[in-house]
C-alpha cells in the first residue's frame, strides 16, 4: 500500500507543478506543455494535483477538455479506489 501512496503523491505533485509551469510559460509566451501530456498526468493518477493546479493558477479553466475532463477523471479514480477497497479487502 505504501508504494501506491508514494506513487500517487509524486504524480499529484507533478500534476500541480506541470500546471504551474505551463501557466508560467504561457504568460512568458514560451514553449508549452502539450495538453495531451497534462491530461495523461491526470489519467495516470495525478488528477487531484492537476485539478488543484487548475484552480490555484487559473489555468486551462476555459478548455472544456480540462474543465470537464479533470473532474471526470478524478471521479472515476475515486470510484475505482472505493470499488477496489470494497471488493478486495
Amino acid at each position: 500500500m505504501e508504494p501506491i501512496i508514494g506513487y500517487l503523491v509524486i504524480l499529484n505533485v507533478v500534476g500541480l507543478f506541470s500546471m504551474w509551469l505551463d501557466k508560467r510559460k504561457a504568460i512568458q509566451q514560451k514553449w508549452r506543455i502539450k495538453e495531451a501530456t497534462l491530461l495523461t498526468i491526470a489519467l495516470l493518477g495525478g488528477s487531484i494535483g492537476s485539478w488543484i493546479g487548475m484552480r490555484v493558477f487559473r489555468h486551462k479553466t476555459k478548455h472544456m477538455s480540462f474543465l470537464l475532463g479533470i473532474p471526470v477523471i478524478l471521479f472515476l479514480q475515486i470510484a475505482g479506489v472505493i470499488a477496489f477497497y470494497h471488493f478486495f479487502t
